[in-house]
């Protein structure tokens, strides 16, 4: 659907990460000492993992912390008005690999290439879609592509499109999960994660929260679908980025310091491309949905595989 806005390109950018930043990400995802291959950089099979690129829009080249909101100002979109990052939020994400990203950007260039996909207008918000690309600049190749959906907050009623529905993926009804997992989040699961290069003060201090109604400080979304996919690939992937292909989620209620996630994951018996789709929800300890629509495709381990 195209409108104002679709189809802009912003101008690429450089992203880079090292070994320790690979490592911080898995550790700060919940990966554990039985999967050393993303915890210790001289494993035989050291590896990334595969939702890795997520951060690096955030991140690109800093080794620093960096200013959230300075740097969320980012390029205007033509047609469309000048939003305030300082009051948005995270709609969904979805993130397609075609590739493992090398356990280092030394040596290469990657770049990040973004397009909106569309700007629409939700009366009481705004939707900013975007796609997002992981590309080594030598060669084009694209590595993973996320798309992506930000409300901006009480910034609506520009008369903007309101823009198509979203499918959905539901879990299957009637149906016992094939696994459920617990994650017990602490009052430092925010603050690790942030060290990724995601500074958003909303993940820090209460302040932020406060203004935007959540009542103090919330986790990133983002680690809540992070944790969320390395639960997925543990359950049926074996631990191996090789099994991963797609994994997407909807943020639909903010996670509190000490929160619980508890995900519920249903194998379908749909496969694409030799995938099998797995479907998911998570919830917080009172049952409330933090993350719906999720769906992944994971490859089940080979026999006899062990990483």
């Amino acid at each position: 659907m195209s409108g104002p806005g679709a189809g802009h390109e912003f101008p690429s950018k450089e992203v880079s990460w090292l070994k320790r930043d690979a490592l911080l990400f898995a550790n700060s995802i919940g990966a554990t000492s039985k999967e050393l291959h993303f915890l210790y950089e001289l494993h035989p099979n050291f590896s990334v993992f595969p939702t890795y690129s997520i951060i690096l829009p955030f991140k690109l080249t800093d080794q620093e912390v960096t200013d959230f909101y300075a740097r969320s100002k980012g390029s205007p979109i033509p047609g469309v008005p000048n939003f305030d990052a300082r009051r948005v939020v995270d709609g969904q994400r979805k993130i397609t690999v075609f590739k493992q990203l090398p356990t280092s950007s030394a040596g290469r260039k990657f770049e990040l290439r973004s397009k909106v996909v569309g700007v629409y207008d939700k009366g009481k918000a705004s939707v900013v879609e975007m796609e997002q690309s992981i590309v080594d600049a030598a060669n084009g190749e694209v590595y993973s592509t996320v798309t992506g959906s930000a409300f901006y907050v009480g910034q609506g009623g520009w008369g903007g499109p309101k823009g198509p529905a979203t499918p959905n993926y539901p879990p299957p009804s009637g149906k016992k999960p094939d696994v459920v997992n617990e994650i017990v989040t602490t009052t430092e699961t925010a603050q690790l994660y942030r060290l990724n290069g995601d500074y958003n003060p909303l993940h820090a201090t209460p302040e932020p929260g406060q203004k935007m109604g959540f009542g103090g400080v919330i986790i990133h979304g983002l680690y809540s679908w992070n944790a969320t996919a390395h639960v997925v690939l543990e359950a049926f992937g074996g631990s191996d980025p090789a099994n991963f292909r797609e994994f997407q989620a909807r943020f639909a209620s903010p996670v509190r310091p000490g929160d619980k996630l508890i995900t519920e994951l249903w194998r379908t018996g749909d496969a694409v491309d030799g995938f099998d789709e797995v479907r998911f929800v998570t919830k917080n300890q009172k049952g409330q949905v933090v993350l719906s629509n999720g769906r992944a495709l994971i490859k089940a381990p080979k026999a006899g595989s062990k990483l």
